[in-house]
């Protein structure tokens, strides 16, 4: 899985004109799901997540979590983050998990952030989002479980 991570002042995400969900202060998630991808990567992923220190203290220093500031959580389903580029300028993404496969990962992932007492808002898996977004920082973090730095 690779979760691209961008801490907001807030975020929304529109489907068909009507706000689907919205957070203040938080993390929006970007999470693209690939075909090799298992409970085990949700796991590690929602772990590091709920623990990654990257809201200030009060003297200005990245050192607290989104669970230190009572932030919550925006996922967006976001296949394009396994986009090939290698050959040609059409990207290719064909190590995204299809549908059949992504959706219960996605659900999961969720339903990991949420079991870790997190408010967690989403889009819709498949739908064509306006994602919104003041990105506080600017902060944006790509984390991919499958190259755990």
């Amino acid at each position: 899985m690779r979760i691209l991570v961008q801490r907001v002042s807030e975020a929304s995400v529109k489907i068909d004109g009507k706000v689907n969900g919205s957070i203040h202060h938080g993390m929006l998630l970007l999470v693209g799901i690939e075909e090799a991808d298992s409970q085990e990567d949700i796991d590690w992923l929602a772990k590091k997540l709920t623990g990654l220190r990257i809201f200030n203290d009060d003297k200005g220093k990245m050192n607290l979590s989104i669970t230190d500031v009572g932030g919550s959580f925006l996922a967006i389903s976001q296949f394009t983050l396994h986009a090939s580029t290698q050959k040609g300028n059409r990207p290719s993404y064909i190590k995204a998990a299809r549908p059949e496969t992504a959706i219960p990962l996605y659900e999961s992932f969720v339903s990991a952030l949420r079991a870790l007492g997190h408010r967690v808002e989403t889009g819709i898996f498949g739908a064509d989002m306006n994602v919104s977004l003041i990105n506080n920082g600017p902060v944006t973090i790509l984390i991919d479980s499958k190259n755990r730095e």
